[in-house]
């Protein structure tokens, strides 16, 4: 099994519902944080390659067919060209519900104190500060601004770095159509789905209250 989708899209971009629709549509199992939550031995290949040691990709995805969010979006390069054959989905949503998603939700949880995290997350909140806070938005998570920018200036970098035929730039408000036509597989008979909204965060995750 190879990596046959590279996810570009920073979370909080409705990843979870892309997983969702990745693995309803045949291409799973698709890699999220939420494997990293389910099998803390995972983090130490993402904080080894957080800090510039060179991966083995097939390592990281074994068993894998799809990969979405953090942490794996942030090595979308890298992955693209490991699997020269894998399409590429950059989720991406409103900047403002964007950055009011994150503070909420994974943003508090990067700048919580360390032992207000619930044991099952401690794993996933070090390598999330250390990728996503220090070194995605240089440790600024409560500006707005400046996150929005670096934001910004991911998805304007994707759609440098990969071919339009081989890109997708995709909002799962958009439903099925778009992805299906895309990943040339049918349209199933189904509602898109919509799983860890704000309000229910964590919820959908490993570990997670119901």
């Amino acid at each position: 099994m190879t990596l046959e989708i590279v996810g570009a899209g920073f979370g909080r971009t409705g990843t979870l519902s892309m997983k969702a629709a990745l693995e309803r549509l045949g291409f799973g199992p698709c890699y999220h944080m939420a494997e990293v939550i389910a099998n803390p031995p995972f983090a130490a290949h993402w904080m080894a390659a957080a800090d510039g040691v060179p991966v083995d990709w097939d390592v990281v995805f074994k068993g894998y067919r799809a990969s979405v969010d953090w942490p794996g979006c942030a090595f979308y390069r890298q992955q693209a060209a490991f699997y020269p054959k894998a399409k590429v989905i950059l989720t991406i949503r409103d900047m403002n519900k964007w950055y009011d998603s994150c503070i909420a939700t994974i943003f508090a949880i990067m700048l919580a104190d360390p032992a207000m995290v619930p044991p099952h997350m401690q794993h996933v909140a070090r390598l999330a500060r250390k990728l996503v806070a220090t070194n995605t938005f240089a440790d600024h998570l409560q500006d707005r601004e400046h996150c929005i920018a670096v934001h910004q200036a991911h998805i304007d970098e994707v759609k440098r770095t990969i071919a339009p035929e081989r890109l997708l730039v995709f909002r799962v408000s958009e439903g099925w159509d778009p992805l299906c036509r895309f990943l040339g597989v049918p349209v199933p008979d189904e509602p898109f789905p919509k799983v860890n909204e704000r309000e229910n965060f964590g919820k959908d995750l490993p570990g997670g209250k119901n």
